[in-house]
């Protein structure tokens, strides 16, 4: 018996990862993506990938290899610095770390040149999903074209086009919204900010505020300014304005080092702000015959550093539940949503935002790091073994 091909909305890591593992065992796959091209937009930021998850993903991809030739050394640094620019913790990359950071956009291009040429269609947004007479469902896309997936996974994200046929779920505002910044050539324009955050992360950080920022592969900084507001904050405000958007967040930073506030008024980029959202945690579904969510269209959470290593395990797993039940897909499926639950209820258990920016802030997020770093160091190292 073979298994049908399969029909994945959305190019993002998770998609690719289970394109990439089904293409591994023969089982061809077809990636609609709404972006025009490869290049159409930048990938974000850095992420530190775990030995749990996002390792065993590309592990599983078979490109455990290629992706330890983007690794970049010295990044496991991690700084805690207080308002007026204070060290309170100062964590080096000693090089016995076990979330080794890439660049996101590096690992995107890793997994896309794995593939077959043609896997991914570019310029298909997805606009709707609904199910078809006689099994499988239909996707629509922008541009009024469509396609009948036999078998469809969404891994569209937060606002995911395909979830609808599975559950009734929205995602809900968490309560945060983030102000995203990058500063370029900052060893000679930025020299007190660059040496502020070093070879690797800084979390600059008070009750309901606080700036994160990393060291890119270039050596510029890549920034976002955190803030607990309501929902309705900036209402009215007209968010293409970027002196307006500057002056405004600036506002909320008052008093603070001015080689902290440079990484928001120095930007070489127009501020991006964005509202972070949340699904429920434990969502789940019914089994649903030919489709299934991955990554954030599954389990969207607030940053938390585990999402893209999530969502790529989600991929890796899917794929590997799929080849081992060929023809039946309810099994393969089944087996997978049972696993893909219960690790996504986990990884959401901590309230990441609730320590970083609460009312104990820095403090509680330097506890939380130092005990991480005590306390988890043994089992990554074991996990870290097992796949090299």
């Amino acid at each position: 018996m073979t298994s049908p091909e399969v029909t994945v909305i959305g190019a993002g890591l998770g998609g690719l990862a289970l394109a990439r593992v089904l293409h591994i065992h023969g089982i061809p796959a077809t990636v609609y993506e709404a972006e025009a091209s490869a290049s159409a937009r930048a990938q974000g930021g850095m992420l530190d990938i775990h030995p749990w998850n996002g390792r065993r993903a590309l592990a599983a991809a078979g490109l455990i290899e290629e992706f330890r030739g983007l690794v970049l050394e010295g990044r496991e640094s991690y700084r805690v610095l207080d308002r007026t620019g204070s060290v309170l913790l100062d964590l080096p990359d000693d090089g016995t770390g076990s979330r080794p950071e890439v660049q996101r956009g590096q690992l995107r291009r890793l997994l896309l040149d794995s593939l077959p040429d043609g896997t991914v269609r570019w310029g298909h947004k997805a606009t709707g999903v609904r199910a078809v007479d006689g099994g499988g469902h239909e996707v629509r896309f922008a541009d009024g074209g469509t396609v009948t997936a036999s078998l469809l996974i969404g891994a569209d994200g937060a606002w995911s086009r395909v979830r609808p046929v599975l559950s009734d779920a929205t995602p809900a505002y968490a309560g945060v919204v983030s102000v995203e910044t990058f500063l370029s050539d900052t060893a000679t324009r930025h020299p007190a900010t660059a040496a502020a955050v070093g070879a690797g992360s800084l979390f600059a950080l008070a009750p309901g505020k606080g700036f994160l920022a990393m060291r890119e592969a270039d050596g510029n900084l890549h920034s976002y300014a955190q803030l607990v507001k309501p929902l309705d904050w900036l209402a009215g405000t007209d968010l293409t304005d970027a002196s307006t958007v500057t002056a405004r967040v600036l506002a909320e930073f008052d008093g603070w080092a001015p080689h902290l506030t440079a990484l928001l008024t120095e930007s070489d980029t127009a501020p991006f702000l964005r509202r972070l959202y949340t699904l429920p945690v434990g969502h789940r579904w019914s089994p649903r015959p030919g489709v299934t969510l991955l990554g954030d269209a599954a389990h969207l959470t607030p940053p938390n550093g585990e999402g893209a290593n999530l969502a790529m395990l989600d991929g890796a797993e899917l794929g590997r539940s799929i080849a081992r039940h060929p023809g039946d897909t309810e099994k393969a499926l089944a087996e997978y949503e049972q696993a893909m639950f219960a690790r996504a209820a986990e990884a959401a258990g901590e309230d990441v935002y609730g320590i970083m920016l609460g009312e104990n802030a820095p403090h509680s997020w330097i506890a939380m790091m130092t005990e991480d770093d005590m306390t988890a160091e043994a089992d990554m190292k074991a996990e870290d073994e097992q796949l090299s």
